[in-house]
């Protein structure tokens, strides 16, 4: 259901909630979240459209947040590069069902309306300050422990 578009667009975002006082580089960007450098510009072009991040050219230059992560959801980030796609009309057009949608639909629609409503009420500082041991993006306690031993 979530694009691999979407996920390297999140997975940047947060990369860049996590470090909102310097620009990052696409290639600084790409290392942290383990993602194409070549893909990740294409994703950073759309969050830019959307007005999501702000990119500088120059020595040091880079991408940044275009707001604070407290102001921008799951569902803004979404939105910018793979839309949800609420069910309308009947996906196989059939006449007699217009707008009318049968059970099949009318669940799938309310099924995509909740992932909509839970993505537009959670914003990337509600991400990032999630309680417990694994953080996005970081080796967990946990985990560098278990490496360790």
């Amino acid at each position: 259901m979530i694009s691999q578009t979407v996920e390297y667009a999140l997975r940047a975002m947060v990369v860049l909630a996590q470090n909102p006082d310097a620009p990052q580089t696409a290639q600084s960007i790409a290392a942290a979240a383990k993602l194409p450098t070549d893909y990740l510009l294409k994703v950073m072009q759309a969050l830019g459209r959307a007005g999501l991040v702000n990119a500088q050219r120059g020595k040091h230059g880079g991408f940044t947040l275009a707001r604070g992560a407290d102001s921008v959801t799951i569902l803004d980030v979404v939105n910018s590069v793979d839309p949800i796609r609420r069910i309308h009309y009947c996906p196989l057009g059939l006449k007699g069902h217009g707008a009318r949608l049968c059970a099949l639909h009318r669940r799938m629609d309310s099924a995509l309306a909740l992932v909509e409503d839970a993505f537009s009420q959670t914003t990337l500082s509600d991400v990032l300050d999630s309680p417990g041991p694994v953080k996005p993006l970081c080796e967990s306690m946990v985990h560098v422990h278990a490496k360790a031993n």
